[in-house]
């Protein structure tokens, strides 16, 4: 007989993930809502409401047509990257890629607090072999590949740049990027998985997980990191994350031209950085308010009027997010259609099989 109140502490260690993950939900939010006030502030203060719109009339929509290809081409490079980061032979296929990052970047933008990478492992490990441990890890790899890149774009840039405030900063988060990806790479190099097992040494404290599930989940994790692992992916996933973003700052230098800001391709690369660190906040779905902050506090330094600015700033926000939007719910629908498609045949091969069985 179980004795009173072993359930309870057979159970106490999933109730205390509840609260964690709860109290952890609750610090998400109030910092998203204190992000986007803060950076909505910055976009709307001394704003005329009149001439945005006028601003946004007098754009040349045509010239939007270049901007959304290095757009596309900038998608279509960051899904490389991404394939990327798997171990050579366990990639999956494009397509796949593709598609996962397409409803992730959908549901990043009808979403709050980045939603859409959860979504996009989901497809990914719906449409290929890829364990979702190891999907995550190449996902959170993908994150400090991407601030790495902004920022070696930024200081590389430096020369052809104004003076901005957040130099010193910038270069603080370079630094702490840096050594965090040295010492990861430094401590796998040398200690194998070991490093991973001691993170992943909680689990045992959840009892429906086996010591043979959490060996795998261990195995898929260093699949994952092979982006730190092997110098090779390394190289080849950064080249794919800066060609990504140098497309971006071309299509923020087309939107500049259609909407009549006399701007070199430097200020562009200002607002992709701008933009890109932003993003490391929690922020509201399409990260309405903080994306438009971040192009203010880009373009400060060039003199550009604020109404001007904040006209550029909602035109460049569109091109990232109405293309999702177009793209992004067709397949999500067609993606639900071969889900249901797949479900049937397999209950009806089942149910083939179990009359086969009958008849014998």
């Amino acid at each position: 007989m179980a004795r009173p109140g072993a359930r309870e502490l057979s159970d106490s260690p999933m109730r205390v993930l509840t609260r964690v993950r709860a109290r952890g939900r609750l610090l998400i939010a109030l910092g998203t809502i204190a992000v986007t006030a803060v950076f909505s502030y910055i976009a709307l203060r001394d704003i005329h409401p009149g001439r945005v719109w006028d601003a946004l009339g007098a754009s040349e929509w045509a010239l939007l047509i270049p901007a959304l290809g290095a757009f596309a081409l900038g998608t279509l490079a960051r899904a490389l990257r991404w394939r990327s980061l798997f171990a050579v032979g366990r990639r999956p296929p494009l397509g796949a890629v593709v598609n996962g990052m397409t409803i992730g970047y959908l549901y990043n933008n009808i979403l709050p607090a980045r939603a859409g990478e959860a979504a996009r492992v989901v497809v990914l490990r719906q449409r290929s072999d890829a364990a979702s441990v190891e999907i995550v890890a190449t996902v959170v790899l993908e994150r400090a590949y991407d601030v790495a890149a902004i920022l070696v774009i930024f200081f590389l840039a430096q020369a052809w740049l104004p003076n901005v405030s957040w130099l010193h900063a910038a270069a603080v988060v370079a630094l702490v990027l840096a050594v965090g990806l040295v010492a990861a790479a430094a401590a796998l190099a040398i200690f194998g998985d070991r490093p991973i097992r001691l993170l992943l040494h909680p689990l045992h404290l959840i009892s429906v997980l086996t010591e043979s599930r959490i060996g795998r989940a261990v195995e898929d994790v260093v699949h994952g990191l092979s982006g730190l692992r092997s110098p090779r992916i390394a190289i080849e996933a950064f080249l794919w994350t800066l060609v990504a973003w140098m497309l971006t700052a071309l299509c923020a230098y087309f939107v500049a031209l259609a909407t009549h800001l006399h701007l070199g391709f430097d200020a562009a690369v200002l607002v992709v950085v701008a933009v890109g660190l932003s993003m490391i906040l929690p922020s509201p779905p399409a990260a309405i308010g903080v994306f438009e902050g971040a192009v203010l506090i880009a373009l400060k330094p060039y003199g550009v009027p604020r109404d001007a600015a904040l006209s550029y700033a909602l035109v460049l926000h569109a091109v990232n997010f109405i293309p999702f939007l177009i793209v992004g719910f067709p397949l999500l629908h067609r993606n639900s259609r071969r889900g249901r498609a797949a479900t049937t045949a397999v209950a009806a091969t089942s149910g083939s099989i179990a009359r086969s069985g009958s008849r014998v």
